[in-house]
């Protein structure tokens, strides 16, 4: 049976923002999307773009994946899908979007997994093989060392700069980053707390996006 939940929300849906803006989602239905900032995000429940940035409909383009991964431009790679990369060449190259937001966010399991070296899921270990990507991230960072849980927040932001370098593989990005048509921005969010981090692309580091005297 189909999730109530789902029946009762979507019956909400119908009574609330549909009716009320209408106008708008006939109008992306006849004209198509053309929204201005892609963001990557992780799959988790918590973390949703169109929540914590209160967007609308047709204003953001989201791709969501476990740990907010992006791998690396493999454009002569014919023995896998690359769904996420898939989704940022249509952003990029048939939106053209002018903002790529990475999203990242506190107590990601994907990233605890990493870090525990968690035994398999299922006999194929989708998630294992997915979080491989990060391990010269991780050795980078050396051995973990004093609180579990700042060492979980800096595996966790060092994973979102990972994802910023590589943006930069896909020669499309390059091209428009380097011409001043596309802009890369690295973000955290702190699901107990709301707050949103904003990574300084000069120093590296995070500082929280708006005065909300919270710091965690």
């Amino acid at each position: 049976m189909f999730p109530k939940r789902l029946t009762d929300g979507y019956q909400s849906f119908l009574d609330g923002r549909f009716h009320s803006e209408s106008s708008r989602y006939q109008k992306l239905a006849e004209a198509g999307q053309s929204p201005e900032i892609l963001i990557i995000g992780c799959c988790d429940s918590r973390v949703s773009p169109e929540v914590i940035f209160d967007a609308g409909p047709g204003e953001m383009f989201v791709v969501r994946n476990v740990a907010n991964l992006v791998p690396p431009c493999e454009p002569d790679s014919e023995s896998s899908y690359h769904g996420t990369s898939a989704a940022i060449e249509f952003a990029v190259n048939g939106l053209n979007v002018k903002h790529i937001v990475v999203l990242g966010h506190a107590s990601c399991g994907g990233i605890r997994s990493f870090f525990d070296d968690a035994k398999p899921l299922t006999k194929g270990d989708f998630i294992g093989k997915w979080m491989s990507q990060i391990e010269p991230v991780a050795a980078r960072l050396g051995p973990a060392t004093g609180d579990r849980t700042a060492n979980l927040k800096r595996l966790e932001l060092a994973v979102v700069e990972h994802s910023l370098n590589n943006l930069m593989t896909f020669p499309s990005i390059r091209r428009r980053v380097e011409k001043g048509d596309l802009e890369l921005h690295g973000t955290y969010f702190g699901v107990a707390t709301g707050v949103l981090f904003l990574r300084d692309p000069d120093t590296g580091e995070f500082h929280p996006c708006l005065e909300t005297g919270i710091t965690e």
